[in-house]
């Protein structure tokens, strides 16, 4: 089964990144791969099986989305009520006092997640009408802390990203030749820069591009980021009008 396959992937990708070391100014690691596993195992099984036409791939964690329930972009409301997801989630080895690990019970929403699930929510109605098509994956596991401050994984050094990147290459070359989607699309620049990396030599049998990043952090994404990336992906020929 598909499903068995990305599992086996995670837990793989999830045993690598857990062996690594970072150096300051990062204070605080993350995996929900280890302390959520059970709601991100829930998540593969319920919406990983089959095949895909389309793949999204997100950058890593946020703090307020995948950092608490182990779901990519996992905006709580939405993951609980449109997703169906839910149960108890564990904690970190090292809690982060500037950003504990709450579980469902966050009351903080994931904007990215918000703006992104909430587009397919819109669009497709129901959860299982958008997963028999799309999935919905992050590129790197971890969250990287500084303080309260999140700490993106392109911003750490060369010698600290050589074997992350390498280990989340080897996982999402697994996951994409069990899905064998049609279009990888990253959100954001970054995203579709790892995607086009970690797939270099087998490109042809992919179509790579990119959405616009719903994150607040982003001006055009707070100009409307819902309207703006329907239109990339119309024009991409990845949806239709």
């Amino acid at each position: 089964m598909t499903s068995d396959i990305l599992i086996i992937a995670a837990r793989e990708l999830s045993n690598a990144v857990e062996a690594m070391r970072f150096a300051p100014p990062v204070t605080h690691v993350y995996n929900p791969l280890t302390y959520a596993w059970a709601i991100h195992e829930r998540y593969i099984r319920r919406y990983g099986e089959g095949k895909k036409r389309v793949v999204f791939l997100g950058m890593n964690p946020g703090p307020f989305g995948m950092a608490q329930i182990g779901v990519p972009f996992g905006e709580i409301a939405l993951a609980r009520d449109w997703l169906g997801l839910e149960g108890a989630v564990g904690k970190p080895l090292q809690i982060n006092p500037q950003r504990p690990v709450e579980g469902f019970a966050c009351s903080r929403s994931e904007v990215s997640g918000r703006r992104l699930w909430g587009l397919f929510r819109e669009r497709f109605c129901t959860a299982d009408a958008f997963f028999a098509g799309h999935f919905v994956a992050n590129y790197c596991p971890l969250a990287f802390f500084v303080g309260g401050r999140n700490l993106t994984p392109d911003k750490l050094p060369l010698s600290e990203q050589t074997p992350l990147l390498a280990a989340c290459d080897a996982h999402f070359r697994a996951l994409v030749a069990a899905l064998e989607p049609e279009w990888v699309i990253g959100v954001g620049t970054w995203a579709e820069t790892r995607a086009r990396a970690a797939l270099a030599g087998i490109t042809d049998s992919y179509r790579i591009a990119r959405i616009l990043h719903p994150s607040p952090a982003s001006p055009a994404a707070n100009r409307g980021w819902a309207e703006a990336a329907t239109r990339q992906l119309i024009g991409l020929g990845v949806w239709r009008l």
